[in-house]
């Protein structure tokens, strides 16, 4: 693999879609200083949306037509944080791509959840801890609004315990399956019980008549724990590192577990989440992957409007995220969305080559690119595309008309497995 070739594989990886420009500028710097800068914190954003949820708002006796009217607001304030996420993750790197896998990972749906505040609450606390040590991270997450709403925890009390929260957290979450048995999923629901979440603040807080407060004997340690303890338990635990370095090397990697030598060499970097994706880009296997990894449609989509040029505002991005089966915000379950071929469907294809249509509509000047006897080395160059295959050749050789070159070139295998 050349050097640009080394340096365009980090940066697909990494971000949400490179530029041409990008690339070059990393080949310049080499990809150690590449990875470095993106692996640097970025700003908090300073334009998020901070509107109060106008359903929470009304009190208990609001007429049915003000009623209609605030879940009216409410959804189309959650259409108004997803355009802006969107937007940002067309101007940001590396920092906004890991705030999209905690999404995948810590998987919460504002279908359940039915508030545009918490779920974007839920994206800071990911900003903020998502890029260290893994313990603040789980801390926060057991004490998410969204997460509470989602996992049905405000259910959980000392006279009804509910296990949902407890059972994700170890199986989805920190260890995977087999790391811990149901006795420890019913020990961690009591340490959970209590906790209620007020949607008119915004906040969790733990109900002390709602807690039980006895001891347990959960994941091999018996006392009475909380929840920062019993997130200590988990981080602490054996299972854990390797649980998530499977996790990064599945969306970063190759879409598939990692090989045990991969792993076990990746996870000597500790639990620090920055560490971990850096080990997981200077593993000598990491090279390997490139071509192997199918785009999740939300990647698809932002990379193309960042390689082509074309404002986000401009393009209506939900209309196109519907079809291609993926809107953020909206995971299809506690799993998060799925992995590799299940992207690469009859249908799927149909989407992406209607998408891409959109897209080359709104993008003549980077169309203008694609008329000379090289077009197909443009176009490669365009979509950060290292080669096109003999039948991808073939099908593109004959088009000459530029706009239809690009929406073949954004449907192609080339450019949806990276």
């Amino acid at each position: 693999m050349t050097d640009r070739r080394q340096v365009a594989h980090l940066l697909r990886r990494l971000t949400f879609g490179p530029t041409s420009a990008e690339v070059d500028a990393g080949v310049r710097a080499g990809y150690d200083a590449t990875l470095a800068a993106q692996l640097r914190p970025a700003a908090p954003p300073a334009d998020a949306p901070s509107a109060a949820d106008p359903v929470a708002a009304l009190g208990p006796d609001a007429a049915r037509a003000d009623r209609q009217k605030a879940r009216k607001a409410q959804r189309e304030q959650v259409d108004e944080t997803i355009r802006w996420w969107l937007r940002r993750m067309a101007g940001g790197g590396a920092a906004e791509k890991l705030v999209f896998f905690w999404h995948g990972h810590w998987a919460t749906s504002v279908r359940k959840v039915r508030s545009a505040p918490l779920m974007l609450a839920q994206q800071q606390t990911f900003r903020r801890y998502g890029t260290g040590d893994t313990g603040p991270l789980v801390r926060a997450m057991l004490r998410d609004p969204a997460l509470i709403l989602w996992l049905d925890g405000q259910k959980n009390t000392r006279k009804a315990p509910n296990e949902n929260l407890a059972r994700e957290v170890m199986e989805l979450f920190t260890l995977g399956v087999g790391a811990y048995s149901e006795d420890d999923v019913k020990a961690g629901a009591r340490v959970l019980t209590g906790w209620q979440v007020d949607r008119a603040t915004g906040t969790a807080r733990l109900v002390a008549r709602r807690h039980d407060d006895q001891p347990v004997t959960l994941l091999g340690r018996t006392g009475t724990f909380d929840v920062d303890s019993y997130a200590d338990l988990l981080v602490r635990h054996e299972a854990h590192v390797p649980f998530l370095v499977q996790r990064l090397w599945v969306r970063y990697g190759s879409g598939v577990a990692p090989p045990a030598e991969v792993s076990a060499q990746v996870a000597a970097a500790g639990r620090d989440t920055t560490a971990l994706l850096g080990a997981v880009c200077r593993d000598p296997g990491f090279a390997a992957t490139a071509g192997t990894l199918v785009k999740q449609p939300v990647e698809w989509l932002v990379g193309a409007v960042r390689q082509l040029g074309v404002p986000m505002e401009e393009v209506k991005a939900e209309q196109l995220l519907r079809p291609l089966g993926q809107m953020p915000l909206r995971p299809p379950s506690v799993g998060g969305w799925p992995v590799g071929a299940a992207w690469l469907t009859t249908s799927s294809t149909l989407a992406r080559l209607r998408a891409g249509q959109r897209l080359a509509a709104l993008a003549p000047t980077a169309a203008d690119r694609l008329t000379g006897a090289d077009r197909l080395e443009a176009l490669a160059d365009l979509l950060v595309v290292d080669g096109w295959s003999d039948r991808t050749r073939d099908a593109l050789t004959s088009v000459k008309q530029p706009g239809r070159l690009l929406a073949l070139g954004l449907a192609s295998p080339e450019y949806a497995v990276h």
